[in-house]
């Protein structure tokens, strides 16, 4: 029985070099679409209990996010019990401090959560579209255009 090999001899793992080309093409940019939507995940989360009592809104600190998922690509742990960079991430939920709070200890400002909803959405839709943009280079240099 003879196998054919399809891929170049020098190329020991392709599926392995294919993910460090992808690495290399998306970088931080596929962390930070995940951590935004997240944080748009949080804010519709106040939205929706803008009339619940003694509901507090949350925020997502989207730099530190980010900058404890880079750094937890370098930090490794030496032992099961220690506590990993990545664990800590949802750590940096952070109340938000209301202009007025509600009589039943709601913070939500409906307004200024639509307002923050928004700007995130927008944020969004601007790395997605930078993927897509590496995403298309990607593909020429795959056809070889």
């Amino acid at each position: 029985m003879t196998s054919t090999r399809l891929i170049d001899p020098r190329v020991e793992n392709f599926s392995e070099l294919m993910m460090k080309m992808f690495d290399a093409a998306f970088g931080i940019h596929e962390k930070a679409l995940d951590l935004r939507a997240k944080r748009m995940e949080v804010l519709s989360q106040n939205i929706a209990n803008a009339d619940t009592p003694g509901f507090k809104a949350r925020d997502l600190d989207f730099k530190n996010v980010l900058n404890n998922v880079q750094q937890a690509g370098t930090m490794r742990t030496t032992h099961a019990a220690h506590v990993s960079q990545a664990s800590s991430a949802g750590a940096d939920m952070v109340y938000t401090i209301p202009f007025n709070t509600a009589v039943d200890g709601n913070t939500v400002d409906i307004s200024v959560e639509h307002a923050k909803y928004g700007k995130a959405a927008a944020e969004y839709q601007a790395t997605l579209r930078f993927i897509e943009g590496n995403i298309a280079g990607v593909r020429k240099a795959l056809r070889g255009e």
